[in-house]
């Protein structure tokens, strides 16, 4: 008997093999997530390259912390405030839960901002990853608006006019600010409906906007690769090999331009007289 012969499988086991080949067979899975997670990464990768799942993860827990707050909050203006206190005061736990989420939402908005200053400093929205960098731009912008429609739940003095300020900036945009700002605010002044608008935004709207394009972002990360560092030993080799190669192919060109066309002067007969 061998080592590697441990006998026959359970049917547990049998049972999940079962499963997974079922859908491997239809879907592919297994395929799809190697190709995610099995991929080569640049030599000189550091810890700079994790801002973005940081990111990604601070996200994860906004979701779950939110939707947590979303079964005591009540999104009307009579009722906001108290549930609010109730969640802080009465809830278990209901102090903690909401702390990470306040304070999860400005870690958030930090660390987007420094995995975008990251990809700036790399240079990694060159080509061919400029459709990475436009969708974390919007993800970006998407973040920042979560983050605005999120501060005003609270519903306090200090959340009404600040939002009351932010809708009076958008509305002052040209052209469709005052559109925007009519659709947000469910009117030309706040009422009644803008804080559940604010709050259909926050829960539904946005949340589904950066999941969506999360997913876009991680493909096209996974299909293009990690750039590298501008140190990169590497890349430096490369660009410089690039570079010779330009030059010889330069020189083998010959120099540009309007030259002067020289012509052989024509040949001369020798006539030779008879006899000579």
């Amino acid at each position: 008997m061998s080592t590697t012969d441990i006998g026959p499988k359970g049917s547990a086991t049998q049972a999940g093999e079962a499963v997974v080949n079922f859908v491997d067979d239809r879907t592919a899975a297994t395929t799809g997530i190697g190709w995610f997670l099995k991929r080569n990464i640049p030599g000189e990768t550091s810890w700079f390259q994790t801002l973005g799942f940081a990111a990604m993860a601070v996200f994860g827990l906004q979701a779950v912390t939110g939707i947590v707050l979303a079964m005591y909050y009540k999104p009307d203006p009579t009722t906001a405030y108290g549930s609010i206190r109730h969640i802080t005061d009465d809830v278990t736990w209901g102090w903690l839960v909401r702390g990470m989420h306040k304070w999860g939402a400005s870690a958030m908005i930090i660390l987007v901002f420094l995995h975008m200053a990251r990809v700036f400093i790399f240079g990694s929205y060159k080509y061919p990853r400029e459709l990475t960098w436009v969708t974390g731009a919007l993800l970006l912008i998407m973040v920042m608006f979560m983050g605005l429609t999120g501060y005003l739940l609270v519903w306090d003095q200090k959340a009404y006019w600040a939002t009351v300020v932010a809708m009076n900036i958008t509305a002052s945009a040209p052209i469709i600010g005052p559109y925007i700002a009519d659709v947000l605010r469910g009117g030309t002044t706040f009422n009644s409906d803008s804080l559940s608008r604010f709050y259909a935004i926050h829960m539904l709207v946005i949340p589904g906007g950066i999941a969506t394009f999360i997913g876009l972002h991680l493909f096209l990360v996974s299909k293009l690769g990690i750039s590298e560092p501008p140190w990169s030993k590497r890349s430096t080799r490369a660009r410089r090999a690039e570079e010779a190669a330009a030059r010889a192919a330069a020189r083998q060109r010959g120099p540009r331009g309007r030259h002067e066309v020289t012509v052989d002067p024509e040949p001369q007969t020798l006539t030779a007289e008879a006899g000579q």
